[in-house]
C-alpha cells in the first residue's frame, strides 16, 4: 500500500486582487480540485508573522495517487489561474499525518 500524501501550497495573495482571489478559488479552483480527487483539509491564514500569507493543504480522495493528479492539464490550468491572483507561490507533496504540516518557503529560509 502506497504512503498516503499531502500536497501543501503556500503563498501570498496578490495587492489589490483580493476579492477577485476569493471568487476564484472558492467559484472555479477548489471545485475543479475536489472534482479530481483532491480535497481541502486546512486553510490558514498568516495573522502575523513572517510566514506567508495562505497554506492550502489537500489530501487525495481513497487510493487515489497524488502526483498523476499533479501532472493533469487540468490541475496545471487551475494553478496557472491561480498564479495570475497570487505571488511567492510553492507547493510541496509531503508524506500525510495526522498533524498540522507545514515548510519553511525557499524565501523564507534564507531571512
Amino acid at each position: 500500500m502506497a504512503t498516503e500524501q499531502k500536497l501543501l501550497l503556500v503563498y501570498d495573495i496578490k495587492p489589490n486582487r483580493e476579492a477577485e482571489y476569493y471568487r476564484y478559488v472558492l467559484g472555479e479552483f477548489l471545485p475543479t480540485l475536489q472534482n479530481m480527487g483532491l480535497m481541502m483539509v486546512e486553510g490558514w491564514h498568516t495573522a502575523y508573522g513572517y510566514y506567508p500569507m495562505r497554506l492550502l493543504v489537500f489530501r487525495t480522495e481513497n487510493d487515489t495517487d497524488l502526483r498523476t493528479i499533479l501532472q493533469k492539464e487540468q490541475w496545471q490550468d487551475a494553478r496557472k489561474k491561480l498564479l495570475d491572483l497570487i505571488q511567492s507561490y510553492e507547493e510541496k507533496v509531503v508524506p500525510a499525518r495526522n498533524t498540522f504540516q507545514f515548510f519553511l518557503p525557499t524565501d523564507y529560509e534564507k531571512k
